[in-house]
């Protein structure tokens, strides 16, 4: 029986949140950044662009903008072999699917969002399995960077079978990219698909077909 694990059904599973103090969260999702540099910045490009920095409305917002880009940038700094590591015993050698991971990133070319959904799947080797967390918090890792989509469903797909070795991985990217929506060709109804397979997925006709039916499913 393949195993089908909808990312809505497993919030209460996720441990976005630990018991850390505020200071530790900070300082462990800004990694070595020099915000304070950051900030500067972030006042000159305003200048720059024409703006009044020491107006009401963005007096603030060098410090807040510095602190977000940093946070969303975060994953540079994080080793995603802690979360996948660490494996479960349980009998089966059917497919394990995670889909609908939600999906934040930043177009490393404008540093503009692209949003979307992750889908997940592999086949358990000597009955080994993944904690359902972990392959979402395998996703912030490499979302949490300036990155490119196509980079991001590579990486993704790669991590897992360096560090939980199953015997298929199929990774499934479907999202929304602002840089193409907001500016230039400004075409709002564009979605980017990338897929990226390893193992018996992509040696093994059967098996690929199956599980590209099932990752895909309810994609548009």
């Amino acid at each position: 029986m393949i195993t089908t694990l909808m990312e809505s059904e497993l919030r209460n599973h996720l441990e976005l949140r630990n018991h850390a103090s505020d200071r530790e969260l900070e300082t462990r999702r800004l990694g070595t950044v020099n915000l304070a540099a950051a900030e500067a910045a972030v006042r000159q490009l305003l200048v720059a662009l024409g703006e009044d920095p020491d107006r009401e409305g963005l007096v603030e917002t060098p410090r807040r903008a510095a602190k977000a880009l940093a946070e969303l940038m975060a994953g540079r700094f994080a080793d995603v072999g802690i979360h996948l590591r660490r494996s479960f015993e349980q009998r089966t050698d059917e497919a394990v699917i995670l889909k609908n991971i939600e999906l934040f990133s930043l177009c490393e070319h404008h540093l503009l969002p692209f949003i979307g959904h992750v889908s997940i799947a592999y086949l358990p080797a000597e009955g080994r399995v993944v904690g359902l967390s972990k392959l979402a918090r395998a996703v912030e890792v490499f979302a949490r960077r300036p990155q490119l989509q196509e980079r991001l469903t590579n990486q993704i797909a790669d991590a897992l079978e360096e560090h939980a070795q199953p015997r298929g991985v199929a990774v499934f990217i479907q999202a929304e990219h602002m840089c193409m929506k907001m500016r230039g060709v400004s075409k709002t109804q564009a979605v980017m698909q990338t897929m990226a397979l390893r193992g018996e997925y992509r040696t093994d006709g059967a098996k690929r077909a199956e599980i590209l039916s099932l990752v895909t499913a309810g994609s548009r």
